[in-house]
């Protein structure tokens, strides 16, 4: 009596092991989860050369997606830089940005929120008129990643490029940028469906909150020790640094040979 118990527990036991394994064991027919969230994120490198994305994100380039121009690889004699900013309202600096871009003739792609249209008209439309792209950042700047339904996300992006093109009389570049970087595989499908390309980012830096600017001694060095060609920069035309040194910056760039693109030279390719 006393065995038959050892017995049958053991195969009781064993039986459960088995069960556990198989249900932690992947299913080939599990449907795959384009809901998952991201925050977008590339690891920078020392060395001047592209940063590489981290492979869960690769299916971006996939889905018209960019953050990296990589016709223009590290080893390519023409130096290309795209300059772009994520604005969402003005404090005086948006416009001396606006001022030294022009100085310099250098155009960038300026991503908005409804905001700007709302409360800043005149900078809009300065921007498209100075030969600026002026892109889709949504128009509240909501968390896009928990947007998993087709027609709430296209509600989102319409909103914001009707709103221009009733203050412009134009159509809004199809580029989109996810507030915050953070999306999901299925918010680039609906954006691709729309005609847009998602823009992300080869660089960025703590530059937005404007009760921490860094001084521009750590902002120049920042930026200039992180180009690689064909970068796709990212700054915060809000911050008082960013305007302060932005002129500089462009200099040192164009000493070292850069140039500066455009997002449709970029999404051409």
């Amino acid at each position: 009596m006393n065995g038959n118990y050892k017995r049958t527990a053991a195969a009781m036991l064993a039986s459960a092991m088995l069960l556990s394994l198989f249900a932690l064991a992947p299913r080939a027919n599990a449907a795959y989860d384009d809901t998952r969230p991201y925050n977008w994120y590339v690891i920078r490198k020392k060395d001047h050369t592209q940063p590489p994305a981290d492979s869960n994100m690769a299916f971006i380039e996939k889905l018209g997606g960019v953050y990296v121009d990589k016709n223009h690889g590290d080893d390519a004699e023409d130096r290309v830089l795209y300059l772009t900013f994520d604005a969402g309202y003005e404090n005086g600096n948006v416009e001396r940005i606006l001022d030294t871009l022009k100085e310099k003739n250098v155009h960038g792609a300026f991503f908005i929120l409804g905001n700007m249209i709302e409360r800043f008209p005149d900078l809009v439309l300065r921007m498209r008129d100075e030969g600026h792209l002026v892109c889709n950042h949504t128009y509240t700047h909501n968390d896009m990643s928990t947007v998993c339904d087709e027609a709430e996300f296209s509600a989102e992006l319409c909103r914001l490029s009707d709103a221009y093109k009733a203050l412009t009389g134009d159509e809004m570049p199809k580029y989109y940028r996810p507030p915050e970087g953070r999306f999901c595989e299925r918010n680039l499908k609906f954006a691709q469906s729309m005609g847009y390309h998602t823009v992300f980012w080869s660089f960025a830096y703590a530059d937005w909150d404007n009760n921490k600017q860094p001084s521009r001694e750590y902002a120049i060095k920042k930026i200039t020790d992180n180009l690689h060609n064909g970068a796709v920069i990212l700054l915060h035309p809000t911050s008082k640094t960013n305007a302060d040194i932005l002129g500089e910056v462009i200099d040192i760039c164009v000493k070292d040979g850069y140039r500066f693109g455009t997002l449709d030279e970029l999404c051409a390719k």
